[in-house]
């Protein structure tokens, strides 16, 4: 996947090992995603995706378990950094405003007109296992957002205004793709949410 960060977030030093492992699962999502570019998800194939990375296809499988991965290698990252927007934000920051900064840091690079970002959207659109894959990655995000939300809110897990809380935090980036400011249109759309989730809160 594109990355999506304006900024590099801080990470802590890796060992060489790790680093190692890093540049390899790195590589070879890079292999990947050209190859996919070129000439489509269904046209390529695993072992050719595994040659170009220089790698055998048991190592390929070691850090890409479907093939699908291959094309969304920072999920796992991804759902960290959005939990840990909710549990680590500043004190006295709601919960609206910290997912807000989180989409203008991480997401808003992605709605704007870089063809790298259309690319990569076409190719997951064209495609209907990319698109069911996108489907369930995004029902865990959310899903797993709800639940920090609830957890940070002292409110019951499954308690449904977080859920649509984090429906829309995660849709509201979306709303911009295309738009000349997209920042802006995020920025609006988290006040619609920062409004609407004080006022729950103040009738709880």
């Amino acid at each position: 996947m594109p990355d999506t960060e304006t900024t590099p977030a801080p990470a802590a030093p890796m060992g060489r090992r790790e680093r190692k492992k890093a540049a390899t699962r790195q590589a070879i999502a890079d292999a990947a995603l050209h190859l996919f570019l070129e000439r489509g998800y269904d046209d390529v194939g695993i072992r050719e995706i595994a040659d170009a990375a220089d790698v055998s296809t048991t190592t390929l499988f070691k850090h890409f378990p479907v093939k699908e991965a291959l094309v969304f290698d920072e999920d796992a990252e991804q759902e960290a950094r959005l939990l840990a927007a909710v549990r680590d934000r500043p004190q006295g920051q709601s919960i609206p405003a910290a997912l807000r900064e989180h989409a203008l840091h991480h997401r808003a690079g992605a709605t704007g007109g870089d063809a790298r970002f259309a690319a990569f959207f076409d190719l997951v659109n064209s495609t209907p296992a990319l698109r069911d894959y996108v489907q369930g990655m995004w029902l865990r995000h959310t899903n797993a957002l709800a639940r920090t939300i609830a957890k940070e809110s002292g409110l019951p897990a499954d308690d449904p205004t977080c859920a649509a809380l984090a429906h829309f935090a995660l849709e509201a980036p979306r709303a911009a793709h295309g738009h000349d400011d997209p920042r802006q249109v995020i920025t609006r759309a988290f006040d619609l949410l920062e409004n609407g989730w004080h006022t729950l809160a103040s009738g709880r």
